[in-house]
């Protein structure tokens, strides 16, 4: 039998795959008729693994694995399905409407120049910006009314992640209401009277020291970690000693620092996304970006089922990043964004499905980058 034969005989039987398939969507959806109709849940697991061990003893030695992912996926297609026939037409997330006229008062980490100074601009020119020392204080200042909202960066495109921000975010119940990107160009910057050959130490954020490592290690910089790349700037200027700062150009300008060198972040094309908070769900009319968190089950495939719905639902992932959570077992929370308005079904009906079947799950906002 030649080629052509062999996939002749593979497209006949996909066609009676497909057809399978579309005979078990339909029962599927009897089933969520009489689950509506009789008040049932859709996740059922015992009657999941009673398929997947049935399959299991089924199929030859060596494609138990696979027999497994496959029906695994069909039951999860199946369940998504049903979840969106379930969903009572006036199934919605309660949100207050957002424009970003209304940001009158920021809080904002660090000091005049700072990176997040410039962010907490690019999302409202007109915003009073007050600044706190540490991340915690701008929660804080939101929480107590001394604010309406907060700035903070999340994500930096060549240092990752800014770990503090999620941890916050973990600790307090806060929603994402808005984001901008900030282009960072690092210089090094010292008192006048200190020379590029005497410095003793360079401080900065840990993210600023991460983003230039390739230039202080090519220089054998001894480094510090400061809460914030304009506070660092502060701390040089009013310090005796021979240190330097990481900070903006713009920074070194306001603290009267001499700018020893420019440009010295790892990539030229350097970026850091900023997320702007508020204590309630505010959604402006274009919200294109959803951000949820949430921890999957110590199960083979877990993570990849959690991906299937997505695809299913057809909502693209824009990120996927996961965070450890400090307990014996080494246990994870993974925090996502993905393409979507809280006014779409499809999205209304997956945070339900996530919701309902996960031990950890928390809808974080619905937001535009601007």
């Amino acid at each position: 039998m030649d080629l052509q034969q062999l996939r002749e005989q593979i497209n006949e039987i996909d066609e009676q795959i497909l057809k399978l398939f579309e005979q078990r969507m339909n029962i599927a959806s009897q089933v969520a008729d009489y689950k509506i109709k009789n008040g049932l849940p859709v996740f059922q697991s015992s009657r999941e693994q009673e398929i997947i061990d049935k399959v299991r003893s089924n199929v030859p030695h060596g494609l138990e694995n696979g027999a497994e992912v496959l029906y695994n996926t069909i039951m999860d297609i199946s369940k998504s399905q049903q979840y969106q026939e379930l969903l009572p037409e006036s199934a919605s997330i309660d949100y207050e409407p957002f424009d970003f006229s209304m940001v009158n008062k920021i809080a904002c980490p660090g000091t005049y120049g700072s990176y997040s100074e410039i962010a907490a601009k690019q999302i409202s020119s007109t915003a009073d910006i007050a600044f706190y020392n540490t991340f915690d204080d701008v929660f804080e200042a939101v929480i107590n009314g001394e604010c309406d909202y907060g700035i903070l960066p999340i994500q930096n495109s060549t240092a990752g992640s800014v770990t503090q921000t999620y941890e916050l975010m973990k600790r307090y119940n806060f929603y994402i209401v808005g984001g901008t990107r900030v282009k960072v160009e690092h210089c090094l910057a010292a008192r006048e009277e200190t020379q590029f050959e005497q410095i003793e130490r360079v401080l900065s954020h840990e993210q600023g020291l991460m983003q230039c490592s390739e230039f202080l290690k090519e220089n054998a910089f001894k480094t510090k970690e400061y809460v914030n790349t304009a506070l660092a700037a502060e701390f040089v200027k009013n310090s005796d000693k021979p240190y330097a700062a990481i900070c903006s150009e713009d920074c070194a300008d306001e603290m009267g620092l001499k700018i020893l060198r420019r440009d010295i972040g790892n990539s030229s094309d350097n970026y850091t996304r900023f997320i702007l908070i508020s204590k309630n769900i505010m959604v402006t009319d274009d919200a294109d970006i959803i951000s949820v968190t949430l921890s999957t089950p110590h199960s083979r495939s877990a993570l990849y089922r959690l991906l299937t719905k997505f695809s299913v639902s057809g909502l693209n992932l824009l990120r996927l990043e996961n965070k450890p959570i400090a307990t014996k077992d080494f246990d994870v929370i993974f925090y996502l964004d993905f393409e979507g308005s809280v006014k779409s079904r499809e999205v209304v009906s997956l945070i339900s499905e996530l919701s309902s079947e996960l031990s950890y799950f928390k809808f974080l906002g619905n937001f535009k980058e601007i």
